[in-house]
């Protein structure tokens, strides 16, 4: 079963366009759980200008799923895998001031700082998943870290779904292909959505895990929570249900 994992950072963005605590993101994140999500994710960046590293402490303390902390490796977000002891951290190359994630990992010039990385992680007993894009070279010096998973940049896919899908999925099935006989996990991430989603399921579906934020909590203020997370994992099945 391939699972989803919701990005709540949207979330805490129309919380701090007003201060306050509305809307309140342990709630949203409890709700996600009860709605049938299999995991939760945030990302905090430096400058807190969506999930605040306070946020992630309170998270941890409420929900049961699995909780997936992303970001870069920073000293002080190293300190906080370590001190959080999440499901799964996943590494991104983002800078400070990046709006959002845009790349992949460069696993040939940074494959010892990764490699560091994942160590110190595994001996907290925490699960690592490096961002990485479709390049065969990278997914290869990714395994080389030691890291348990990769996590498929797909905005490339997304943005060519529409022109022709076919194409749009090439690179990332044969990259899904050599992680799994490489020995490591597959995640996906990125501008993944409801019209995209299932086309990507059918051609990789041994996907460990799928993390959406933007397009979720977007179809979420037409279609309500509840019922997007179930249209979401409903295209994680052989048999997607429409969604009225």
């Amino acid at each position: 079963m391939t699972k989803l994992s919701v990005n709540i950072n949207k979330v805490a963005t129309i919380r701090n366009a007003r201060g306050g605590n509305v809307p309140d993101v342990v709630q949203v994140a409890l709700d996600c759980e009860k709605f049938g999500a299999n995991g939760i994710t945030v990302h905090p960046r430096p400058d807190e200008r969506h999930i605040r590293y306070k946020d992630v402490y309170d998270v941890k303390a409420k929900i049961r799923t699995e909780f997936n902390i992303e970001g870069y490796p920073t000293q002080k977000f190293i300190d906080l895998i370590k001190t959080i002891r999440p499901t799964q951290v996943t590494l991104v190359p983002d800078k400070p001031d990046a709006i959002t994630s845009n790349e992949g990992w460069d696993t040939v010039t940074n494959k010892e700082f990764l490699s560091d990385l994942i160590d110190q992680f595994h001996e907290h007993g925490v699960r690592t998943s490096i961002f990485v894009g479709t390049d065969p070279q990278m997914i290869e010096y990714a395994a080389k870290t030691g890291t348990d998973r990769i996590e498929l940049y797909t905005e490339p896919y997304a943005s060519g779904y529409a022109k022709n899908k076919e194409a749009a999925i090439a690179p990332f099935v044969e990259a899904a292909r050599m992680a799994k006989k490489l020995g490591l996990g597959v995640n996906a991430g990125h501008d993944l959505s409801l019209e995209n989603l299932h086309y990507l399921y059918t051609n990789i579906p041994w996907l460990d895990e799928v993390s959406i934020g933007h397009a979720l909590i977007s179809d979420a203020l037409y279609l309500g929570l509840e019922k997007t997370i179930k249209a979401y994992k409903s295209c994680l099945t052989d048999s997607p249900e429409i969604i009225d």
